[in-house]
């Protein structure tokens, strides 16, 4: 079995990969176009289209397990693969349509509240809702479409939401499918799923689009996913997560720690982006302004601005969710919580290396600074020595500096006369505070001054 599920994310990551030049260059045709502005952090026009590429990854990837034996019992009633595909392209549909042109809020909502009425209709809900104390919930089948098309609408928006830096929202999808693929597998081998469930291929088709996508998608990116793969991506998750969660057996669940729920765990793998949407609702209803209001204040933006680097942003929130990941599924799959101490110690340390290191690097960075102004400043000390001469700056450099009346000559005109003479700085009378290397020397011609040519003394010397 592993054997086919290796294939199947082979298929679905090549697939995907490779159409991605593809998509280029129909994104540069259509207008598919995200373009740099004061809401984002990227400072080139880059294409937005990643969505069909990554959903024809998905159908190639439901193709190849058609044709594998360990997966007949999924095609045998093949309504619920059918539904997925059928809403996967719906929304990968509205999501191409907000990448070419903005589409309002509403309008993006309707279309997933559509795509997720499909996957309800195609029999793919909520059935039994497992919560923590209270156990087994069977749900009527109004409350089962409810709360399924809620699950979507949810997911869906926090993957997009999440989707802000190169390559943050596909690595973290593809650590959350790959860790609940994982533990898909693991209730399937133990019985707890029904014959035939889809949950463990839509999560291996998920983590194969993933990594795919990422090898266009990392820093710098060539191409961003745009709503339609974000969008993409939260559908797949959800439906993994209903497939699984909501219609796995309450005879697995009693062997792990009540809290760990089947509908539970997805949530905690998904934790990053859902705090992530959690944080932004609360951040715009306290300040008033709508919900589809855009700001800089996600977790991301926080980060950069806390003084982490683009990539190192990026893997830290890779780690984050790696770490909830193995806090949800480990005492889930071994029925054990032995490693919780060493998680919690690795939270830790990932708590401190978050805050800490923004003060490491800009201690290094003026460190840096001081060995490059202490370079400068011998450099023009050893040119004087060299020379004999004086270096000179331009008159902008000068009053820059904050050196217009401190005792400045003037070039000899008749050793260097017209437009070209300038302003001379005296090495010894440099103003307090500013440091010789911050003047740049040039020679008053404007050119290496010729080996052997004595250069005029200036005026007032």
């Amino acid at each position: 079995m592993i054997g086919a599920y290796l294939l199947v994310l082979l298929v679905s990551a090549g697939t995907t990969a490779a159409l991605i030049p593809v998509a280029l260059r129909v994104a540069r045709r259509v207008g598919a176009i995200a373009m740099p502005n004061d809401r984002k952090v990227h400072d080139r026009p880059t294409p937005q289209f990643g969505g069909p590429a990554m959903m024809v990854g998905v159908m190639a990837g439901v193709g190849t397990a058609a044709f594998l034996g360990q997966f007949r019992a999924m095609f045998e009633s093949p309504a619920n693969i059918v539904g997925v595909l059928v809403s996967a392209m719906m929304i990968v549909a509205v999501g191409a349509i907000d990448d070419i042109r903005e589409v309002s809020a509403p309008a993006k909502v309707a279309g997933i509240v559509l795509a997720g009425s499909v996957l309800v209709l195609s029999g793919l809900s909520i059935v039994n809702l497992p919560l923590p104390i209270l156990g087994f919930t069977v749900l009527s089948p109004d409350m089962a479409a409810l709360v399924t098309v809620l699950l979507i609408l949810v997911v869906t928006n926090a993957v997009n939401l999440a989707d802000g830096l190169d390559g943050l929202a596909s690595g973290m999808m593809a650590i959350a499918s790959g860790a609940f693929l994982l533990y898909a597998v693991k209730l399937d081998d133990s019985g707890a799923l029904t014959r035939g469930n889809v949950g463990p291929l839509i999560a291996v088709v998920t983590l194969g689009v993933c990594l795919g996508f990422l090898v266009w998608n990392f820093h710098p990116a060539k191409i961003f996913m745009g709503d339609s793969g974000a969008l993409l991506l939260g559908l797949l998750m959800a439906s993994a997560s209903v497939a699984v969660g909501g219609q796995s057996d309450d005879s697995f669940t009693g062997q792990s720690w009540f809290f760990f729920a089947p509908i539970v765990i997805p949530l905690l793998i998904l934790g990053v982006p859902l705090v992530d949407m959690t944080f932004a609702i609360v951040r715009r209803t306290t300040s008033g302004v709508g919900f589809a209001t855009r700001d800089k204040d996600h977790l991301h933006h926080r980060l950069l601005r806390l003084g982490h680097g683009y990539r190192q942003t990026v893997v830290l929130l890779w780690a984050w969710t790696a770490l909830l990941c193995a806090f949800a599924l480990y005492p889930a799959i071994t029925g054990k919580s032995t490693l919780m101490i060493p998680i919690a110690a690795a939270a830790g340390a990932l708590a401190l290396f978050t805050m800490l290191a923004p003060l490491v690097n800009r201690r290094a960075r003026e460190v840096d600074r001081e060995l490059d102004e202490e370079i400068d400043r011998k450099r023009v000390e050893y040119e004087i020595r060299r020379s004999g001469s004086v270096p000179v700056v331009d008159s902008a450099q000068v009053a820059e500096a904050g050196c217009a009346d401190q005792g400045v000559g003037r070039v000899d005109s008749d050793a260097d006369p017209g437009p070209r003479a300038q302003m001379m700085v005296p090495v010894t009378r440099v103003p307090a505070g500013r440091e010789v290397g911050d003047l740049r020397p040039r020679w008053a011609s404007g050119h290496d001054r010729p080996a052997g040519e004595r250069p005029s003394a200036p005026a007032g010397r």
